[in-house]
């Protein structure tokens, strides 16, 4: 059987085709610039603005003032940071045991029938307008949880919180002790695991501390708090933490699962002890990210945490307060006279400026924990 010969023109790729693949790679390469040139152009403007902020204000007068009143002339950071930390500090004591459960359970536990319109249903929440939240923050978690929570309540909770980082810091200062002794031939090994646990105690003490302040002026009520929009936020974020930190347990390979049970181990035993280990590194991502979220969330907190346009400095938890994002939200959403009032409108920018830097710093931080802990398998 005779068969041709394939010549060397036969083998090329047609003129049309190969146009065609230009165009596409060509398309896809604009597109990405374009990306990049408005992310270049967002830090610009921000840079620009906040620089005029930062070289202009006078830096003494950015702490222990009266409080935030960007029209007067008064920049207090703390009364904008403080409570930022305090909700998102708030939200995670919420979403992290609940998102975290929710993942156990659908990964471990949940048939796969159940788990099919579980799963779904739990990320609806994640698609609820934040405005909604909001608003159920406002009218109903302020004057039927927050409202109702007495000093004995914030007590038991304090100490149960306080309870769980201590156990949880103590098996960290285990870990560096041995550190430590392992590393006697290395000093930066020996300073490392030292430092680790010095900052563990003073965080501890600062949050022992910071409770029996709040306990000691407590005086809760049911308009907007921090509290209320702390839980709140902290509702937005429960699929975030349920969905990454599931998706990184599944794919977690079941021969360590099925080695486990081969050992006699329970599922509690090994979702516990052989699951959560190895999918560390999405569930510390899964937190990360939600925490992010929390410190750049808005419309709740804009409308929950029970602050206007300025505030006085407060670290209660049960009283009003400025969040960061809810003083820009609140500034701008006022009129033109916010331009040519002192530095207010440069507060703007150099406000956005501080959380475009915590959030950069978290993902920079997560991608290094991740990396540390990855699993590959």
């Amino acid at each position: 059987m005779h068969s041709e010969l394939v010549t060397a023109d036969q083998l090329q790729i047609a003129p049309a085709r190969r146009r065609r693949d230009v165009i596409i790679r060509y398309t896809l390469v604009v597109t990405a610039l374009v990306s990049v040139v408005v992310s270049a152009l967002i830090v610009w403007s921000l840079l620009r603005e906040a620089w005029t902020f930062i070289t202009e204000v006078m830096w003494a007068d950015t702490w222990g003032q009266q409080g935030w009143f960007p029209r007067r002339g008064l920049y207090d950071l703390p009364t904008i940071i403080v409570p930022s930390l305090i909700i998102t500090g708030v939200a995670m004591v919420v979403a992290g045991p609940l998102g975290l459960g929710a993942a156990v359970y659908l990964s471990e536990y949940a048939n796969p029938r159940v788990r099919s319109w579980l799963k779904p249903a739990l990320e609806i929440l994640a698609g609820i307008p934040s405005v909604v939240l909001g608003f159920f923050a406002l009218t109903w978690i302020a004057p039927n949880i927050v409202g109702r929570i007495g000093k004995t309540t914030f007590l038991v909770i304090g100490a149960a919180i306080l309870l769980v980082y201590a156990a949880v810091s103590a098996g960290i200062a285990r870990a560096k002790i041995k550190q430590y002794r392992e590393g006697a031939a290395d000093p930066s090994a020996r300073i490392g695991a030292v430092a680790s646990i010095a900052v563990l105690v003073v965080a501890f003490a600062l949050a022992a501390a910071w409770t029996l302040n709040v306990w000691l002026n407590f005086a809760p009520n049911n308009a907007g708090s921090l509290a209320a929009a702390g839980i709140g936020v902290g509702i937005l974020v429960i699929p975030l933490v349920a969905s990454i930190s599931e998706d990184a347990m599944a794919a977690v390979p079941d021969s360590l699962r099925e080695a486990s049970a081969g050992l006699g181990a329970r599922k509690r035993t090994t979702a516990t002890t052989v699951v959560l280990p190895a999918a560390i590194s999405g569930i510390a991502a899964a937190f990360i990210v939600a925490i992010s979220r929390a410190v750049g969330e808005t419309m709740v907190v804009f409308m929950a945490a029970g602050a206007a346009d300025a505030a006085r400095f407060t670290d209660s938890p049960f009283e009003g307060g400025l969040t960061m994002t809810a003083a820009m939200a609140s500034l701008a959403s006022g009129t033109d006279s916010v331009v040519g009032e002192g530095l207010t409108f440069q507060s703007l920018y150099f406000v956005g400026l501080m959380l475009f830097v915590i959030t950069l710093s978290l993902n920079i931080i997560a991608s290094r924990f991740v990396s540390k802990v990855r699993e590959a398998y």
